[in-house]
């Protein structure tokens, strides 16, 4: 009673303040890494009322575990074990009843009272019980066989299990409910990341990311993989509340490596790859090429091209393919240092990751150091600090989108392969020059790889400091500070002998800097054994700040300056700026309490404040609860050995969503220019957007899960049920004219997901032979719920020549990105395309339109093996999704544009429409074919991807005599190898345009590699 009174006047005083002091932290957990740690702590200067133990740690083979932690129960004191596994430690001698705690990760720990023996061995036997890993979760951690909210981990062996260019890749088939897209190939493209699928129209679906206990914005690419200790995703209402308005999405935890005590340590990975295009579209040849164009000039009443001699001595041509694509490197390189004694341990690390991309020209460089300082100042005070520091640097040669060849990778598809890419002088080759047939549009993608440049280069700093503060062993007093800056440089220059060019220079600069400031207070104590409680209160700010500043040029007489020089352009832009600023302002609370560890409940509330939304909108509430059933404690559950762990989940909550820019409410003014008389002058008006009286988008949530494990958890099986809706939808609404506006936003939507995720993890072998099995299958059904005055909305227009027209629609009761367009039925007698008359007018019109395609998979999954015998591993990793359609933007006029010259797939000229061949794949070969948008050009896009699988050896350096090489592991491994899939383009992996209104678009997007990796892992 009273440590409960003690908590009942701290907390009491607590609420009366009025200053940033609240602070929230559990009590330390001490976690050791599997890479064994070289040396023993020095023991203290021996004295005469000490006597020493020592002995061996082993494993149940009896092979000797260095890097084992033997600490005195009760104090600070401890050692390692060294490469033998053997240890040395002092007791005073007048505390001869001490008990020494043997343990090592993967490992049951275990207590040996001392007794006046001076030799303890010990052998440790394996900890194959899953559920009672430690995670981390909003502003603290728990077991996981605690937890009462849906939450996933990753571990550090997952996350370095094959090289990526950003960690969120690592996620893909990683976790039930998470989807991860990787938009396109290229070096350091985007990913977009969905859990339990897209919640917003007008704001961004992903995840908040939060790393070390700072809410970081956008993705995590300033991250190297071998950074990260581990990632832990939040995925129902009870786990993520905790996070109020940026909740609605799902939370992804990265905890990053920390320094540990008992000695130095220094890791080193390295790794090398080589990348290749995974597969190559059958484009016509030279010969295929002149027949094509023949045909189309008979079918339109003109001379052929080309005589049949011409013809048959073109042979195969220039293979553009070929010429842009190429074998590409990755290197990655990583060295840390960690260290400390009992009160300070550091961590110092650094990276470096350099990839070249399969395109010519394109490149992503990655330089990272990262610092992490924790220090023990008294019993009392604690001081954390860690940094990142980041450059980053992109060249781009991942133009997308176009038609008829005007973009770099639409052009190396079109490109005739008749044509030489370089003149005899070396020049480039005017590809519309060679015939009088080719398209102006058209241009050599040589004039795109070696003429024009975008280079980005970022500077990215993340720094978080916090002081911990313990008056009692049970609270903790904490208060934290952070910045994230981020500086951005986009250098685009296109050179005077880029066809058309006069020398185009343009640069644009920005500035995002956010501060953060967090105040918690945690009580964490256990009552007469069986009521265990932890709760935590704080508040929280953080501002965010973004500025831009952007210029440019045309005219220049030379391309020495390229972008370094805008005034010198004959015709210099029109400089622009910006800036915009926002505040948020938290408070938040949460109570987790257990009963007998049968028992457990939580509830939480954030209250969130924010300065975009509306006078009188501008607070959001956050509640949640759940609670969880621990079966298998009961006592009827205590007879039976099958069932080893049982637990019912069960969660209910508020998250919400900020969906609009900073200053959408507020009535803006934009500046313009007019002419009066003959004088230019300038302007400030309102835009064309009237500002709405908005608030918040609000999710609510209902989880249902299982956890369930057979054989002391050496099968462990999970389930979870899910339904959230999301209401006042944020959403751009048209306007009549008679408004003066346009458009406005207006909360006029609800979008409903509900879905289930399945995981199973098995041990099959546990012995020297070891094989583990863990597997996930998620299932969402997305479903606009309601929009404005029930009318649907058309996306997703463009315009590629042949078809210029919508081809997505959101409406209520169908999917989010449902495509839309219309359904073919067969030919004409004279090879056109037949499009079906749906509302039976006798006319093809908007109104005969309908649903073509839904881009969302009826199910996606992950399935990973880890095998090892002796010091051999060998893993592998398998991915996909099922029952998703993709939209073929690229074949519109890859396959459909005829009579411009254009370089086509070879199965054009092999099935396409003629009198003895009505039933074929493509209409007539005519300048006067038409195209729609239509089911035509939808494909399934469901596919199985051998993600990565890699064979292992460490060496045994157990009974080496050496004390300097502690470890070293050699592995090569595969990625993307083998694709099992129906789709006909590049690869079925593809996101063209990066957001859910328009997911599953391809639209001449960057191809995904596939690689081969050597690489080594070494510990001194």
């Amino acid at each position: 009673m009273k440590k409960l009174s003690t908590f009942i006047f701290l907390a009491s005083v607590s609420v009366g303040l009025t200053s940033a002091s609240l602070a929230a932290s559990t009590s330390p957990h001490y976690l050791q890494d599997t890479v064994p740690l070289r040396d023993t702590i020095p023991p203290p200067a021996i004295q005469t009322d000490q006597i020493t133990v020592s002995g061996t740690v082993n494993d149940p083979d009896g092979n000797p575990l260095p890097g084992a932690t033997i600490q005195r129960k009760g104090s600070n004191a401890g050692v390692i074990s060294d490469e033998l596994g053997k240890y040395t430690i002092n007791i005073p001698a007048d505390q001869t009843a001490a008990v020494l705690v043997f343990s090592f990760l993967g490992f049951v720990p275990k207590e040996i009272k001392v007794d006046n023996q001076t030799t303890i061995d010990v052998t440790l036997s394996t900890d194959d019980q899953e559920l009672d890993e430690v995670v981390v979760i909003g502003y603290g951690s728990a077991r996981k066989s605690d937890l009462t909210g849906a939450v996933s981990q990753v571990n550090s062996d997952e996350l370095n299990a094959f090289p990526t260019t950003n960690v969120l890749q690592s996620l893909n088939g990683r976790a039930a409910g998470v989807q991860v897209i990787q938009n396109n190939g290229a070096p350091g493209g985007g990913v977009s990341v969905r859990i339990r699928g897209a919640n917003s129209i007008q704001g961004d679906n992903d995840p908040l990311y939060v790393i070390d206990g700072f809410p970081f914005s956008g993705n995590p690419t300033n991250l190297n993989n071998s950074d990260i200790a581990s990632i832990e995703i939040l995925k129902d209402a009870s786990a993520t509340a905790i996070y109020g308005s940026r909740g609605a999405n799902g939370v992804v935890l990265i905890t990053t490596k920390n320094g540990r005590g008992a000695g130095t340590v220094v890791e080193f990975d390295a790794a090398y790859s080589v990348q290749s295009l995974r597969k190559k579209l059958e484009l016509m040849d030279g010969r295929q090429y002149a027949e094509l164009m023949n045909i189309q000039a008979t079918n339109d009443g003109l001379e052929p091209y080309f005589t049949e001699a011409e013809i048959n001595g073109f042979g195969e041509g220039t293979d553009w393919q070929d010429e842009i694509f190429q074998n590409a490197p990755i290197k990655n390189t990583s060295l840390s240092i960690s260290g400390g004694g009992d009160a300070t341990q550091f961590l110092v690390g650094g990276s470096i990751f350099q990839q070249d991309g399969i395109i010519k020209g394109s490149d992503y460089d990655r330089y990272s150091l990262r610092t992490n300082v924790n220090h023990q100042i008294s019993d009392k005070f604690k001081v954390d600090f860690n940094s990142t520091l980041t450059r980053l640097v992109t060249a781009r040669r991942d133009s997308e989108g176009g038609s008829r060849g005007a973009s770099m990778i639409g052009a190396a598809l079109v490109a005739s392969p008749l044509s030489d890419p370089y003149n005899a002088d070396g020049s480039i080759n005017n590809l519309t020059d060679d015939f009088p047939f080719i398209s102006p549009d058209i241009v050599n993608p040589f004039y795109f790889i070696n003429e024009q440049t975008t280079t980005i280069a970022a500077n990215v700093v993340l720094a978080n400091a916090a002081i911990s503060y313990n008056p009692i062993p049970e609270l903790t007093i904490k208060i934290s500070g952070g910045i994230e800056n981020r500086d951005d440089r986009t250098d685009s220059y296109r050179s005077k002998d880029f066809i058309n060019s006069n020398g185009n220079a343009s640069v644009t600069t920005s500035q995002y800097l956010s501060r953060l400031n967090e105040n918690t207070i945690t009580y964490t104590d256990v009552f007469n054994e069986k009521h265990s409680l932890n709760v935590l209160a704080g508040f929280t700010y953080q501002d965010f700040t973004t500025k831009y500043l952007a210029g440019s040029g045309a005219g220049f007489l030379s391309d020495n300056y390229e972008t370094d020089n805008l005034g010198a352009a004959e015709t210099p832009g029109i400089p622009t700026s910006g800036y915009a600023n926002s505040v948020l302002l938290s408070y938040l609370g949460r109570v987790n309490y257990g009963f007998d560890n049968k028992y457990l409940f939580t509830a939480s509330f954030r209250a969130d404040g924010s300065s975009k939304y509306s006078e009188g909108n501008k607070w959001g509430y956050f509640p949640s609860g759940a609670i969880a059933w621990k079966v298998s404690e009961e006592n009827f559950m205590k007879s039976q050995d099958a069932i080893s762990t049982l637990k019912l989940r069960t969660s209910w909550g508020l998250t919400g969503s900020q969906a609009i820019d900073p200053y959408a409410t507020l009535n803006r003014l934009f500046p313009g220019y007019t002419v009066f008389g003959d004088e230019l002058y300038n302007f400030l008006a309102p835009g064309s957007t009237l500002p709405g009286d908005l608030k918040w988008e609000t999710t609510e949530q209902f989880d249902l899960g299982l956890d369930l494990g057979f054989w002391n958890d050496r099968i462990v099986l999970g389930a979870d049920y899910y339904l959230k809706t999301t209401d006042d939808l944020l959403s751009t609404v048209r306007l009549p004219s008679s408004f003066g506006y346009t458009t406005t936003i207006a909360n006029v939507g609800s979008i409903e997901n509900k879905g289930i995720e399945l995981s199973a993890f098995a041990q099959i072998f546990s012995s020297e032979f070891r094989w583990s099995l863990d597997g996930n299958l998620s299932f969402n059904r997305n479903q606009v719920v309601s929009l404005n005055d029930g009318q649907p909305i058309l996306t997703n227009y463009i315009n590629v020549i042949t078809v210029a027209d919508n081809f997505s629609i959101m409406e209520e009761g169908k999917p989010l990105g449902q495509f839309w367009g219309y359904q073919e039925d067969g030919y004409t007698e004279t090879g056109a395309i037949k499009f079906k008359d749906l509302n039976n007018d006798g006319q093809i019109s908007e109104a005969d339109k309908t649903y073509i395609g839904n881009p969302n998979p009826d199910y996606f999954y992950g399935f990973n093996s880890n095998m090892s015998y002796k010091g051999f591993q060998l893993d592998f990793f398998l991915q996909g999704s099922k029952g998703n359609n993709i939209m073929n933007v690229s074949a519109i006029s890859s396959t459909m544009d005829y009579g411009q010259g254009l370089n086509m797939p070879e199965e054009v000229l092999l099935d396409h429409w003629t009198p003895q061949n009505t039933d074929a794949k493509y209409p007539k070969i005519s300048r006067s074919s038409i195209a729609r948008v239509s089911d035509r050009f939808v494909e399934d896009g469901s596919y199985l991807r051998l993600k990565n699988i890699l064979l292992a050896y460490n060496f045994p350096l157990k009974n080496s005599q050496g004390k300097f090489l502690q470890s070293l592991r050699v592995y090569a491994s595969g990625q993307n190898l083998l694709t099992f899939t129906n789709y006909s383009w590049w690869d079925p992996e593809v996101n063209s345009k990066g957001s859910d209104g328009s997911l599953g678009i391809d639209h001449f997007s960057y191809p995904i590699p596939k690689s081969y990796t050597i690489g080594l892992n070494a510990t001194f």
